[in-house]
């Protein structure tokens, strides 16, 4: 199968349906952020301090998957075609690692820095990733179908890569960076 297609040399690309839409889209707009930060979950995904958690990121790619073909969809075929869906059980299973990470953690008395180490690095920036995703999710809303699911889960994942970064933070020995701010 070759990649090269080349209908997209106009500016153009496909919905999941067949509709054609620019390739400015908000929709494509929202889609591609949401393959970026499953792009950026990858780099989570592979630093040593995650080794273990290798489970949870293959489920987390695999939701940002299904949200990814959502978004895909032309939302006047939705029904029409079969994509994946989200579940509440999504939400939850997120929810869940957030507590047990927080069991482990000093409580949080001030804003931190993203920085520190790699690992703690990367899951703020992935974490900023999800929050443009999010809003952009928001904004396709505004003006289509989208499921709450998938503005929840987006809001929900990135509170759990902030909690993971200060776990990874805490695992690796590495101390916090508090924001002091000028005064």
């Amino acid at each position: 199968m070759k990649i090269y297609t080349k209908t997209g040399d106009k500016g153009e690309t496909s919905l999941i349906g067949g509709t054609r839409v620019k390739k400015s889209h908000l929709r494509i707009e929202a889609y591609g952020t949401v393959d970026e930060l499953n792009s950026f979950i990858g780099v989570v995904r592979d630093q040593e301090v995650n080794q273990k958690r290798q489970p949870l990121f293959s489920e987390i790619q695999d939701r940002l998957f299904t949200i990814g073909s959502t978004l895909a969809t032309d939302p006047v075929k939705e029904g029409k075609v079969h994509t994946p869906d989200l579940h509440q059980s999504d939400i939850q299973l997120l929810e869940d690692q957030m507590d047990v990470l927080d069991e482990m953690l000093p409580p949080l008395r001030n804003f931190i820095l993203p920085g520190g180490h790699p690992a703690v690095s990367f899951c703020h920036v992935a974490r900023t990733v999800c929050r443009r995703a999010e809003r952009l999710v928001i904004a396709l809303q505004e003006e289509s179908h989208v499921d709450d699911l998938v503005v929840q889960y987006l809001n929900r994942l990135s509170d759990f890569l902030f909690v993971l970064s200060r776990a990874n933070g805490f695992e690796l020995g590495v101390k916090e960076i508090t924001w002091k701010p000028r005064m």
